[in-house]
């Protein structure tokens, strides 16, 4: 038998030990974006509640955005601090995408989920051959210039990260049906309602991960992967070649640069692009000289 079984009445007081779940604690103050949250306000405190349980239990899921994170909010939070859009706001992209290049139903696209319209109003270029909604970097400062906008509409942040969610019409239209223009006293639909609280359950559990049971020490993060850019500004035949040509290959060029969208780059008006390489050892992390 592989498995030999005690015969000793004396078993280890942990085969004992009763699993158990703990419900999460809800803090008397907290701000999003140095915004106050009503928690004195029941719907608020269960609303909060129930994001944070969902979060905190959704253990692989929630684990794996933690690691993700050292990865990519590097290169996220020095946009939003450029555009005077507050830290917490990274961790919209986290509710948007889960920190990946999503695409949802609605053809929004990337970490910030962002529509095609909505792109190319801000400058982005969206064609069969490159789609900078998934530049991680282009993307960040587009939402960063939407948010901007909303914000100077509505006054707050609370509000902005809510419309980022559902559209300015969406909530200008519940504004004008409830007569509200606060967040908290808006009847909204069950994405929108739940989205803030979500955002800020993720705040809560970045910030202080052992505070919710996740033990992780730093080498179980993802690293940040050693890069550098190339600027091109007239066609690549094929980018398994060019690859080839800055000792990487085919599938890590398009890791790093998943906005090239074919295997080649037509390029015919001569526009510039800056394309991220990686440099010699980055697929052996151990080897990586981090300082």
């Amino acid at each position: 038998s592989v498995y030999s079984g005690s015969s000793d009445d004396s078993v280890n007081q942990d085969e004992n030990e009763v699993y158990s779940v703990h419900a999460v604690e809800i803090p008397e103050q907290l701000t999003f974006a140095g915004e106050p949250m009503p928690l004195d306000l029941f719907d608020v405190r269960e609303a909060l509640d129930r994001e944070l349980l969902s979060n905190t239990y959704f253990h692989s899921q929630t684990i794996r955005l933690i690691k993700l994170a050292n990865r990519y909010f590097p290169q996220i939070e020095p946009v939003l601090k450029a555009n005077l859009v507050p830290d917490d706001f990274k961790y919209l992209a986290v509710a948007e995408s889960g920190l990946s290049q999503a695409v949802s139903p609605a053809k929004a696209v990337g970490f910030w989920q962002l529509l095609k319209g909505t792109a190319t109003d801000y400058g982005l270029v969206v064609n069969s051959e490159v789609d900078e909604r998934y530049h991680v970097g282009k993307s960040s400062e587009v939402a960063c210039r939407y948010l901007i906008d909303s914000y100077k509409k509505y006054g707050n942040w609370t509000m902005t990260a809510a419309s980022y969610n559902v559209g300015r019409r969406g909530v200008d239209r519940q504004i004008d049906r409830q007569k509200k223009e606060n967040y908290y006293d808006l009847l909204l639909n069950e994405e929108t309602a739940r989205y803030l609280y979500r955002v800020v359950a993720f705040k809560m559990i970045f910030e202080d991960p052992a505070a919710y049971g996740f033990d992780l020490s730093e080498k179980d993060l993802y690293p940040e992967i050693p890069v550098y850019t190339v600027e091109v500004d007239s066609a690549v035949a094929d980018f398994a070649d060019f690859a080839a040509e800055h000792e990487t290959n085919y599938k890590v060029l398009k890791y790093l640069n998943p906005w090239l969208r074919d295997n080649k780059l037509t390029n015919s008006n001569g526009r510039k692009y800056e394309i991220i390489l990686p440099e010699k050892g980055y697929r052996r992390p151990d080897a990586w000289d981090m300082n």
